[in-house]
């Protein structure tokens, strides 16, 4: 039975990759929490990997956060997610893993790259000041797993996900994401029957947003290509999968829909003095279509989603 490690299970993707693997059954889920290992510790994690053996790593672990978390902690999250990604994947390749999956972001691309972003916009370009630090340290785990692939022959893929949103996401209202940071405001305005909600920047900006359940599923997909059609749908220095819907949206738009969403019926104001961000971020996945996978669930029928696991665990999701 093959052994997967999922690092961050506990996490909105790790723990949608795990619910598919769990419901598929035949494999043997390995699992720690941050209090168990940290991962940031290399003498822990060169000792349990050693001790569990895994065939294969997924890396869903990182510390993340929206704008105002990335400006407020830069040191934290470069430290942090360098250190994670180093002790995973070269303890796995120690330990005599051939098979990782590492999960990225869509920000390690330029600022001003084309629309939509291809994988070869990599290192083409100066990265969105607001979260250089953590676009650096994700960009960082890519080239970990392509150096490894051409020194030692390992099989490690890395998978770019855009924006992501569903259950077990953070609501905290400083340190969330806007998709999750925009529910929480609608819903408490309209549950206190509040007339106006503003939101951050000028409403402009368009980002394109994943679910989290399609997310796992084309983890998952990408994961269990066979090498050789893993490969073929590759290039050298581009080993790296964009995932995506490939369509976006005007924030001040997915901010009607969230209203529409949580039943806030007051106005919606703009704060063009907060800062806006890239002003597009589509993602190009021309090529994982090409492989043969796509999204499958829409915007609207995903916050629907969303927002009822938010009511279901408003007190841990406030986090």
């Amino acid at each position: 039975m093959t052994r997967i490690y999922i690092a961050g299970h506990r996490g909105m993707v790790g723990g949608a990759i795990l619910r598919q693997l769990a419901q598929r059954g035949g494999t043997d889920l390995i699992t720690r929490t941050h209090a168990e290992l940290d991962l940031t510790d290399q003498a822990a994690v060169r000792g349990f990997m050693a001790s569990e053996k895994p065939d294969v790593v997924i890396l869903a672990a990182a510390r993340v956060g929206g704008i105002h978390a990335n400006n407020t902690y830069p040191a934290d999250f470069i430290y942090e997610n360098l250190m994670i990604e180093c002790n995973v994947i070269h303890q796995a390749f120690a330990t005599g893993v051939r098979r990782l999956l590492q999960l990225g972001s869509s920000c390690i691309y330029p600022r001003a790259a084309d629309q939509p972003m291809a994988e070869d916009a990599l290192l083409t370009g100066t990265l969105e000041p607001t979260n250089e630090p953590y676009a650096i340290a994700k960009i960082a785990g890519i080239k970990l797993c392509e150096s490894y692939n051409r020194q030692h022959g390992t099989d490690y893929r890395s998978v770019m996900p855009t924006n992501l949103y569903g259950p077990g996401d953070n609501f905290h209202p400083e340190n969330s994401h806007v998709m999750p940071a925009l529910i929480r405001r609608f819903h408490e305005a309209a549950q206190s029957g509040q007339d106006e909600v503003v939101i951050w920047g000028s409403g402009a900006p368009r980002r394109e947003f994943l679910h989290v359940d399609d997310m796992a599923a084309a983890s998952l997909f990408v994961l269990d290509l066979p090498q050789a059609d893993y490969a073929a749908n590759t290039e050298p220095m581009l080993s790296h999968i964009n995932v995506g819907t490939g369509t976006d949206i005007a924030i001040l738009d997915l901010a009607r829909m969230i209203a529409r969403v949580t039943g806030f019926k007051g106005r919606i104001a703009t704060d063009p003095s907060k800062p806006d961000g890239t002003m597009r971020k589509l993602m190009d996945v021309s090529r994982l279509a090409r492989m043969g996978w796509q999204s499958q669930i829409d915007l609207e029928r995903g916050l629907e989603e969303t927002y009822r696991w938010y009511l279901a665990n408003a007190d841990s999701a406030r986090g």
